[in-house]
């Protein structure tokens, strides 16, 4: 068996601003497991700095370093074959950066599983849904926006200070409605229903999403019943407890799941059907990953998943996202491509004979 982890970083050509940081340059972190010359890969993207109960990139490679990858090991040496992708999740600590490093890794084992049984997702996760998609903008400065044309709805990065008449006016020209993202920001119930009847004016709003901090579920459920317009909570799902939580209080109508932050695929699409069961309406979030897991997520979303999501291309600078993968013909019907993880740096590089 041989696991290596690498490091690919890239530059934004739109960056979006949130509450908490300017989304401008994101690292990704691809894993291959190569064993019995087949080889899967697996993504994440961190967030660069802790923010918000998300681990910080320097925080998710330590994990992949000293939990994930010798666990690996020693279920390999014990057991003389890779466990299934189907247990990984398990392996997951309390630490903030174990779910992001456990679901590279289940990632990674899938896409060879699939590749040994010379079958597709399609196979797993039939698919059932032409999930829309979701793009990002920011309200809290006057950057360029990037707004995708096939886009059924808008996420809006916004904060407690009053708006600009330039975000104003830019609300006013879009065509789909938008999701005010406060991203844990919002100081009172008064503060955001204020700003939603100002964007009304405008716009057509139609969710306001995560105004409290983490873990809030108190004050999120009480604004939950003073708004008009949906409530979606994102970084508050973490967990299918999370989500208990939430349908407990009635505290949200919509929720975001990132594959990534609930510890992988298996967690996500158990959360997603959960919630989609308790009435709740589930979307699947991204953290500006490659066309490599944006396909991937792609295949999870359409499987279950009919609420707007972040599935459409990350437009970054350089080559381009053309080149970034390569199509193959069995498991997620695209790898990422040679040239891309030639010039990204190695972090982790080991090996094992049983």
């Amino acid at each position: 068996m041989k696991v290596t982890l690498r490091r690919q970083d890239t530059e934004i050509r739109f960056p979006v601003r949130s509450a908490g940081e300017r989304h401008a340059k994101r690292s990704r972190l691809f894993l291959e497991v190569e064993c019995d010359g087949v080889t899967g890969y697996g993504e994440i993207a961190p967030q660069p700095q802790e923010l918000n109960g998300d681990a910080a990139i320097a925080d998710v490679i330590d994990e992949v370093r000293i939990f994930v990858v010798p666990q690996l090991q020693q279920i390999l040496e014990r057991e003389g074959d890779l466990p299934s992708w189907t247990r990984v999740a398990r392996f997951a600590g309390s630490r903030a950066a174990s779910n992001p490093a456990v679901a590279v890794l289940e990632m990674a084992l899938l896409d060879r599983e699939l590749r040994v049984a010379h079958a597709t997702i399609d196979s797993l996760w039939p698919a059932r849904f032409d999930t829309p998609r979701q793009t990002t903008v920011s309200l809290i400065d006057d950057a360029a926006w990037s707004v995708d044309a096939h886009a059924a709805r808008v996420r809006a990065k916004i904060s407690g200070a009053p708006l600009s008449s330039s975000a104003l006016r830019r609300l006013s020209e879009l065509s789909a409605p938008v999701l005010l993202d406060y991203n844990c920001s919002a100081q009172s119930d008064v503060e955001v229903i204020e700003q939603v009847r100002i964007i009304r004016d405008v716009a057509h709003v139609v969710a306001v999403e995560q105004p409290y901090a983490v873990g809030n579920v108190v004050d999120t459920a009480r604004l939950a019943e003073r708004l008009d317009v949906a409530l979606s909570v994102d970084e508050g799902v973490r967990s299918v407890r999370d989500l208990a939580q939430l349908v407990r209080y009635r505290a949200a109508e919509i929720i975001c799941v990132k594959p990534a932050r609930v510890g992988g695929l298996a967690n996500a699409r158990t959360i997603i059907v959960e919630a989609r069961e308790s009435g709740l309406r589930p979307y699947l979030g991204g953290f500006f990953e490659s066309p490599y897991a944006r396909s991937v997520h792609r295949s999870l979303a359409q499987s279950c998943v009919d609420e707007p999501s972040d599935l459409g291309p990350v437009d970054v600078v350089g080559e381009g996202s053309s080149r970034e993968v390569d199509p193959v013909a069995d498991g997620f019907g695209v790898s990422p491509s040679a040239e891309m993880l030639e010039h990204a740096a190695v972090l982790v590089n080991v090996e094992v004979t049983i």
